[in-house]
């Protein structure tokens, strides 16, 4: 199979409020930080707010979050005193939330399921001059779709947002690209991306006038998505291995294996539910859908209402005479009358079974609005006459369309058989919601899967029914054998008929993670994944069974603080020692009904959000690391350098060699009338002692590794390191002092410098993350990007170079243009072939 992209999915963040008369609330940092580690996803929500007022008042965090992820920790942080919030049984929850509603006190929380997101909503009153801080961490495992995974955000009017995703694969990134409405117009050049071999980062960090203009943005800020989407290199068929602590995760998807041929029967509600947009909607989807199916796909059509209408008796090849003959009889689709959901299952079952193909895959895909009102209503006996004649041979799939239908009745009919129960929304896209689930099935390529462990025990689930083209197959696991040397796999199952077996044998210490800080991850993976698996199982299960997985998915919950349907966060209020209760929705429930359980703080009023912003980082062009070489002597000049990191045009940045304790010009624009200037530690040193960066001929900035000293030709300003947050505008001049970075912006020209700490030394690190790139840049940062060629067949690496052919190295080095200096492969070349230019003539004698 060709490899399918694969996309990610940050879901959005809404920061929703009210305008005021006046500007009494500064919400002076709003920032989603998403960290992707092989697939599991932890997004932290900061947002500082600070009370403008000289009174105290009520201020409220109002986000979203997707539906499929848990929520593990909530905390406010108050004149430097933090409450955090407390993962409960939900009845024990439920009890405290009535005790303190018999009290007197109000709800203030309304949690909804939309689409993708749902609500989560708390408040706290803030005395006079004072700031808060909210922090909300969710997790989720991502889903691999039509070979997508999905990192979406979601930005409304009056959000003003700093974005920073990683994404750490370590099997290799070969793909990366952001789309959406966020990405478009003047915010092309808010989005940054930067790729190495296993890790990417996304940055989204535009300026107020850019959050004006998108297609879908207003004057009062943004509108709209980011779509982050991305590619794995998947090295092994036998699929990517992960072991850590005593756990470990198997994620298959092979893609070295033919697509089998299906066997579908669509069965179509047509009663009196259904009429105007939705049966419109349907005939649009079902057109589509017929003119995708393969030649070699035998194919069904099955209309009901109170009566059972069949297209054909049997199952026909997919040809193009016999799918043009199927859109006429869609296009003929009307609707009127009762819905005898019971018969129209069995037909489509009889069907299947009755005519057989050698070497496919069948499935069933059911699409209704209602409960069933005629024949056998029924939904507990429909579940057990579909279960009987399905006999688990192939899956029921459930599409419930809007919110009258009843949703649990159709989930657990196609839980009970293999399948999945899936909402289409009422909106203007619900054909095509109908099309993105039909793909999700379209290309069956294994059936009857099996996925095999030796020395493991509290597996997750690990046999399916079948594996589509597009999807991942993922299994986590305890592994109780710790002297294993070797960790095995095995996977068996069917393609045409044809037994295929998978087997992967690899060495424990191989498969830990080269991260010290994931080492967690894949235990909370497990965890997150069995609790969900659980929660499923608990429909489909009863009597003491059930008891039995609600126990352990309850103790899952409470153990790694998951927000489930089986507990609730009790979060307590600064004032009084009240509390409040947040639950997670479920998906029956309409969009706009309260779900009960509110966070409760304090007053009732909203504010302002004309807030002051950070402003935009765009790509991290240059950077610098500092390498030492082999041990020195004292006659020489010293042979330690630092390494400067170029972006380029290609997959792979370049470096080169600075030697220390000189003062260098880093950049210099002659139009902008911008330089920047920085003194090298000396001997034993990592990195800069001080920066300077000059503006037109009144602005100064100084910067060591204690303080920061600005100039605009009028007065002086020092900003300490170990300040706050801090925010300084001049004419066309904007710096911005957060946490060991000032952020730069002079003209055209935006830098961030970062001060570093590494085994007890102190130094900066210049980033520059905008620059103009059709005008001439000396220094030795260089010019924006340079693109080179790779010479093949050459006994050393060789680069071809501004026309000349140049010999290098690959090298890891750290890249220090991030606080978190994550290691990168460069092309190690000379100064002299990237600049053209001598290193002795970027010296200067002063700062």
């Amino acid at each position: 199979m060709d490899k399918v992209a694969l996309k990610l999915t940050l879901f959005g963040l809404l920061f929703t409020c009210v305008n005021l008369a006046k500007q009494d609330i500064d919400i002076y940092s709003f920032h989603i930080n998403s960290t992707v580690t092989s697939r599991y996803a932890t997004t932290v929500i900061t947002s500082r707010v600070a009370n403008l007022l000289n009174q105290s008042q009520e201020v409220h965090f109002d986000v979203k979050i997707p539906k499929d992820a848990f929520i593990s920790q909530f905390r406010m942080t108050i004149e430097g005193k933090t409450y955090d919030g407390v993962v409960k049984e939900k009845e024990e929850a439920q009890q405290q939330y009535n005790q303190a509603v018999s009290g007197g006190q109000s709800a203030g929380l309304v949690s909804a399921v939309g689409r993708t997101l749902e609500d989560f909503k708390t408040s706290v009153t803030v005395a006079a001059f004072s700031k808060v801080t909210f922090e909300l961490t969710y997790e989720e495992l991502l889903k691999r779709r039509l070979g997508k995974y999905e990192l979406l955000i979601n930005a409304q009017p009056m959000q003003f947002i700093d974005i920073d995703v990683h994404i750490q694969e370590n099997t290799g990134i070969s793909f990366l690209e952001v789309k959406g409405a966020l990405s478009t117009k003047d915010l092309t050049n808010a989005v940054t991306t930067i790729r190495a071999d296993k890790d990417a980062w996304v940055k989204f960090y535009p300026t107020r006038d850019q959050q004006t203009k998108c297609d879908e943005c207003s004057k009062n800020g943004l509108n709209g998505n980011l779509i982050i989407m991305y590619d794995v290199e998947r090295q092994k068929q036998s699929g990517d291995l992960k072991v850590s602590n005593g756990y470990f995760v198997h994620y298959f998807a092979p893609t070295d294996i033919q697509r089998i041929p299906k066997n579908v029967v669509f069965i179509i509600d047509e009663s009196g539910s259904m009429s105007g947009t939705k049966i419109e909607q349907t005939r649009l989807a079902m057109l589509e859908i017929l003119s995708d199916l393969a030649e070699d796909d035998h194919f069904g059509l099955i209309t009901f209402s109170g009566h059972i209408q069949t297209w054909k008796p049997e199952l026909l090849k997919a040809t193009e005479g016999n799918v043009e003959e199927a859109k006429m009889f869609v296009k003929r689709i009307k609707s009127g009358g009762s819905t005898d959901i019971n018969a129209a299952v069995l037909k489509a079952v009889d069907m299947i079974n009755n005519y057989p193909q050698e070497g496919s895959a069948s499935i069933l895909i059911l699409l209704t609005d209602g409960d069933p009102t005629t024949g056998e209503t029924n939904p507990v006996k429909i579940q057990e006459n579909v279960k009987k004649a399905i006999g688990e041979k192939f899956p029921l799939y459930s599409l419930g369309f809007g919110f009258d239908v009843n949703f649990e009745f159709l989930k657990k009919l196609s839980l009970e058989n293999n399948g999945v129960g899936r909402r289409i929304y009422e909106d203007s896209d619900a054909d095509k919601q109908l099309q993105g689930f039909y793909e999700e099935v379209a290309v069956p390529l294994l059936t009857d899967v099996h996925l095999n462990y030796q020395g493991v025990t509290n597996l997750t689930q690990s046999t399916f029914n079948q594996y589509y083209n597009g999807s991942e197959i993922v299994v986590a696991g305890q592994i109780t054998d710790n002297s294993l040397e070797t960790f095995t796999t095995e996977v068996i199952a069917l393609s045409k008929s044809t037994k295929v077996v998978y087997h992967s044998s690899v060495f424990t210490g191989d498969l830990s993670s080269d991260r010290p800080e994931h080492e967690n991850f894949i235990k909370r993976l497990w965890a997150f994944l069995t609790v969900k698996q659980l929660l499923e199982k608990m429909v489909l299960l009863k009597d003491l069974e059930k008891e039995n997985a609600k126990k352990e998915a309850l103790e899952l919950s409470l153990e790694y603080k998951f927000v489930t349907p089986l507990t609730s966060m009790v979060v307590t209020k600064p004032q009084d020692e009240e509390m409040q209760v947040a639950h997670k929705p479920k998906e029956e429930e309409k969009p706009n009904r309260i779900i009960f359980t509110p966070l409760y703080f304090a007053y009732e009023h909203y504010f302002s959000c004309l807030a002051r912003r950070k402003p935009a980082l765009h790509k991290p062009l240059v950077g610098i690391e500092r390498l030492t070489q082999k041990p020195l002597t004292t006659s020489p000049p010293p042979s330690m350098s630092i390494r400067v990191l170029k972006s380029s045009g290609n997959a792979h940045p370049l470096c080169y060699d600075v030697p220390l304790a000189q003062k260098f010009r880093l950049q210099q624009n002659v139009l902008s009338e911008f330089s920047m200037n920085g003194q090298l530690e000396s001997f034993g040193g990592e990195g800069f002692s001080q920066i300077a960066i000059h503006y037109k001929t009144n602005h100064h900035l100084l910067l060591n590794t204690t303080e920061m000293i600005y100039n605009d030709g009028q007065k002086t300003v020092k900003f300490s390191w170990e300040q706050d947050l801090t925010h300084l505008e001049r004419e066309n001049v904007s710096l911005i002092l957060r946490s060991n970075e000032m952020d730069v912006t002079m003209g055209n020209i935006r830098v961030v410098i970062l001060l570093h700490k590494k085994d007890g030394d102190i130094f900066l690190w210049p980033a520059i993350w905008q620059q103009p790139k059709d005008v001439s840049l000396m220094g030795i940062l260089g010019e924006a990007d340079i693109s080179y060629e790779e010479i093949p067949g050459s006994q050393t690496p060789t680069l071809k170079l501004k026309d000349k052919e140049v010999k290098t190295s690959w090298v890891m080095v750290k890249d220090y243009r991030f606080a978190s200096a994550p290691a990168v492969g460069c092309w190690l070349v000379p100064f002299q072939a990237v600049a053209q230019r001598e290193l002795s003539d970027f010296i200067v004698l002063q700062l």
